[in-house]
């Protein structure tokens, strides 16, 4: 690859997949070969996924959200047939967000069940370096994977939206939230809360090309959607200055002490 694309092309390239732009849209912006970009993503999306592993440890949060955002990869769910791969089908993306830095943690992608929601939950505890209070919705899964991370050093809540019916909404209208119930469940929790996760959940539709409704530009592969979560989250971590916290959310945090560049993040895959 490097033989191929100087850094300042792949530095482009990546640029303009981390703003959410398609692959087909930035071969046509950038006249790079689609199937070089796509290598390139994965490449870089992978070195991506080992810094924020290695980086993000030994955390002072005080407050953790927790949510699930859906995708899928070659096709939904209810057309999935006994001939597809295991791959094939819904895929979950699970993200931890620290509401005071926004900074992400931690992230999983996986099946929206028992064994990746206790993978999950145990990694953001192993990143803690103190007592947290974690804020997830009501998937019933969470309790116990909390229970097994943490024990009692937690306090934990869990809220539950209900939504309103959308008969007589438009088709794509958000639905109204008719009651919110909050539960505490282990410790103390005073501000349970997931507000902050959601609208991150936003912000990786908005960012991430494949997460995006409605469109043609959803993973074929799940490695290479693995990939490309992975580079959205060290891209927003690392080089996108957050306006609440006017510094990225990596530098809030106090992971690294000044800004990347997105050079930076391609010079990760640099032997």
């Amino acid at each position: 690859m490097a033989n191929i694309l100087s850094t300042e092309k792949q530095s482009i390239a990546i640029s303009m997949l981390c703003e959410g732009n398609s692959i087909r849209s930035v071969e046509r912006m950038t006249g790079i070969h689609r199937d070089t970009i796509m290598r390139l993503g994965v490449r870089v999306g992978n070195a991506c996924d080992k810094l924020m592993d290695e980086t993000m440890r030994e955390l002072p949060c005080e407050r953790i959200e927790a949510d699930e955002i859906w995708g899928f990869i070659g096709k939904k769910q209810r057309t999935v047939n006994e001939e597809d791969s295991p791959d094939k089908g819904d895929v979950w993306t699970f993200v931890a967000i620290d509401p005071e830095t926004k900074a992400v943690p931690s992230f999983l992608v996986g099946k929206r069940d028992y064994e990746c929601t206790d993978r999950f939950i145990s990694d953001v505890e192993r990143r803690m370096k103190n007592r947290i209070q974690l804020s997830t919705d009501g998937l019933q899964h969470y309790h116990h994977a909390v229970e097994e991370a943490f024990g009692g050093d937690v306090d934990y809540g869990q809220i539950v939206k209900t939504y309103r019916s959308q008969e007589s909404e438009g088709r794509y209208s958000p639905p109204a939230i008719e009651r919110t119930t909050r539960t505490a469940l282990v410790g103390d929790p005073d501000h349970i809360c997931t507000s902050i996760v959601e609208r991150q959940n936003l912000t990786m539709r908005m960012h991430c090309r494949r997460l995006t409704r409605l469109t043609n530009a959803f993973s074929k592969k799940l490695e290479n959607f693995k990939a490309a979560v992975a580079l959205h989250f060290a891209y927003y971590n690392f080089a996108k200055v957050h306006s609440s916290v006017r510094m990225t959310p990596a530098m809030a945090l106090g992971v690294v002490p000044s800004l990347w560049k997105v050079e930076d993040l391609v010079g990760l895959t640099s032997p």
